[in-house]
C-alpha cells in the first residue's frame, strides 16, 4: 500500500492504522525524506530537538506502524510478519554452518539491542548428544554445526533443542555453502521442525543464492540475503508484540484562577514570568520569584526569598539567557545588587539589548533537571520530555508522544515517556540516590499536555527547562519557561 506520508496526514489514516494494529494486522511503512538540513529556527530547545522525522517516529509508534529504514527492509519485514509467529523477547539463537556469517549476524543483532546468550545447561547437554565425534561446536552461541547441510539429522536435532530451550525467543539458521549444494535437504529439515514451536525461525543465506532463499521462504522460513534483513525482521516482530494501544485521552483541564481564560491578551513571545504564570494556571508549580528593576529591589527580593537566589534577565526578546550572560546563581542579598549591574552591562555587550527588568528566583536544589516541551507540525502536536538544563540539546535524551486529537496525554503515557529515557535510572534511585518524585512529574506532563490541547493552534511553542523533579514527596518546580503565541 503506497501512501505519501510527506503530505498532511488525515484522520482516516490514523483510524485505519489503529484498527489494523488492534486486530493484529501489522502495517509496515517506509518514509522517504528522512534527512533534515538542520533544525528550523526555533525559540525553544524543543523545536530543535523534536524535528519532523522524530515526529514521524512518535506518530508511527503510537499507531503500531512498523517503520523501516530502507526499501529492502520494506520487503524483508513483511515476509517475517506473514508467518504469523510471535516474538516475545530479545534472546536469539544462531545456528550456523559457517563461523564468519554467524559472527556477522550476532554482531548486527547486538547493535540493535538483541541478545545472543549461550545455551543453558539442559540445552547444551541436548546439543552435546548430537555431536558424535563431528566437528560441530554446540556449547556456545552462535551454535556451529559445520557440514550440517550434508547432515540433516544433526540439523533437525539442533533445531528441536533450540526451539524447546527456555533460553531463546527466536532462531536464526544460517545456510552456508555446505547447504547450497542440496538446498532441499536443509529446507526440509527446517520445515519439519516448525510445528514444534511458535517461536520465529528465520534464515540467512550466505553466500548469495536467491533461489535457495526463495525455496526456504516458500517452505515457511523467511530467508534473507543480508544480515540487516534478519535484524529488521526480528525488530518488526518485536514491535508487534510490544505495541500497546494508546490509553484514552484525559479530558483537558480548565485553567485555574490567575489568568484570563480566553487568553485573548497573550500574543507573541512571552517573557519568562508570564510564561510561568501560564504554566501555573494549569497546575504546574513554579519556583518562587520576584520581578525587579533596581539593585535595591533585588536585594529586598533576595531577603524575602531567604537563602541563596538566582538572578536572571527578564525579556521577551532574549530567550536563551545563559548564552548572553543573563543568568547568575548562588547569590545572596549582599551580592545580588552588584551582580545585577554587571549582568546588565554584559548582556548589552553580547546582545545589543540592555535589560530593564530582572527576576530574583529561589534556588532549587537537590532535584533532577528535566525539559518538558511541545512541538507542532503538519502531523499535529507532540509533547517532548527529556533530560534538561543547558546541556539538553547536547544530551538529546528525549521521549516524544503525539497529542491525541482531543484531551491530554494519559498518566500511563506520561509515565512510559519517563521510563523510556536512557537516564530514567536517575529518577528511580540510581546507585542509592533518593528516588525522585516521579508521580509529581507525571502530573506535570499531563497538565502541560492539557494546556497544549486547550490552547490549540494559538500556542506556537512552549517549554519548561529546567523542570526540577525533587526527591519523593517534594514535587516539581518549573525554574524557567518559554511560551510563544502565534
Amino acid at each position: 500500500y503506497w501512501r505519501d506520508w510527506s503530505s498532511d496526514v488525515c484522520s482516516s489514516d490514523l483510524a485505519a492504522c489503529l484498527k489494523a494494529a488492534r486486530v493484529g494486522k501489522p502495517v509496515v511503512a517506509f518514509k522517504i525524506g528522512r534527512s533534515e538540513a538542520g533544525a528550523k529556527a526555533a525559540v525553544s530547545h524543543t523545536g530543535a530537538m523534536a524535528g519532523s522525522d522524530r515526529m514521524y517516529d512518535a506518530y508511527f509508534r503510537q499507531l503500531g506502524v512498523i517503520r523501516v529504514r530502507s526499501f529492502g527492509e520494506l520487503l524483508d519485514v513483511p515476509a517475517a510478519l506473514a508467518t504469523g509467529r510471535r516474538l516475545t523477547g530479545r534472546r536469539v539463537a544462531i545456528l550456523t554452518s559457517t563461523g564468519g556469517a554467524g559472527t556477522l549476524v550476532s554482531d548486527d543483532l547486538g547493535v540493535a539491542g538483541f541478545e545472543t546468550p549461550d545455551p543453558d545447561a539442559a540445552t547444551a547437554e541436548a546439543l552435546k548428544v548430537l555431536q558424535h565425534g563431528s566437528e560441530a561446536v554446540l556449547d556456545r552461541n552462535p551454535i556451529d554445526v559445520t557440514l550440517a547441510g550434508l547432515r540433516p539429522d544433526l540439523l533437525r536435532g539442533a533445531i528441536r533443542a533450540l526451539l524447546a530451550s527456555p533460553t531463546y525467543d527466536a532462531l536464526v539458521v544460517i545456510v552456508g555453502s555446505s547447504g547450497l549444494a542440496q538446498p532441499g535437504l536443509m529446507a526440509g529439515a527446517i520445515e519439519e521442525c516448525l510445528p514444534l514451536s511458535e517461536k520465529p525461525v528465520l534464515a540467512y543465506v550466505s553466500p548469495h543464492a536467491p533461489e535457495v532463499a526463495a525455496l526456504l521462504t516458500r517452505r515457511g522460513v523467511p530467508a534473507f540475503a543480508a544480515v540487516e534483513g534478519c535484524t529488521a525482521a526480528l525488530d518488526g516482530m518485536l514491535q508487534v508484540h510490544d505495541w500497546v494501544a494508546p490509553a484514552n485521552a484525559v479530558t483537558s483541564v480548565e485553567p485555574m484562577p490567575g489568568i484570563d481564560p480566553t487568553l485573548a491578551g497573550l500574543t507573541g513571545s512571552l517573557d519568562e514570568a508570564k510564561a510561568k504564570q501560564l504554566f501555573s494556571s494549569f497546575g504546574i508549580r513554579c519556583a518562587a520569584e520576584r520581578i525587579v528593576q533596581t539593585s535595591i529591589e533585588a536585594e529586598r527580593a533576595a531577603q524575602e526569598l531567604r537563602g541563596q537566589v538566582a538572578l536572571k534577565i527578564l525579556s521577551s526578546r532574549i530567550t536563551h539567557k545563559s548564552d548572553v550572560g543573563g543568568v547568575a546563581v548562588a547569590l545572596t542579598p549582599q551580592t545580588v545588587g552588584e551582580r545585577l549591574h554587571r549582568m546588565a552591562d554584559e548582556v548589552e555587550q553580547k546582545s545589543g539589548i540592555r535589560p530593564e527588568q530582572f527576576l530574583v528566583q529561589e534556588m532549587v536544589n537537590g532535584g533532577i533537571e528535566m525539559i518538558l516541551g511541545m512541538h507542532r507540525d503538519s502531523l499535529g502536536s507532540a509533547i517532548m520530555l527529556g533530560m534538561g538544563g543547558v546541556t539538553a540539546e547536547l544530551l538529546a535524551d528525549t521521549a516524544i508522544r503525539m497529542l491525541p486529537e482531543s484531551g491530554s496525554l494519559s498518566p500511563v503515557e506520561a509515565r512510559a515517556m519517563a521510563q523510556e529515557l536512557r537516564t530514567w535510572p536517575l529518577l528511580n534511585g540510581y546507585r542509592g540516590r533518593p528516588k525522585a518524585d516521579v508521580d509529581a512529574l507525571i502530573d506535570a506532563i499531563v497538565a502541560f499536555s492539557a494546556m497544549v490541547a486547550r490552547l490549540g493552534d494559538r500556542l506556537a511553542e512552549a517549554e519548561i527547562n529546567p523542570l526540577f523533579v525533587l526527591p519523593l514527596g517534594q514535587g516539581v518546580r518549573a525554574a524557567d519557561g518559554v511560551a510563544v503565541f502565534d
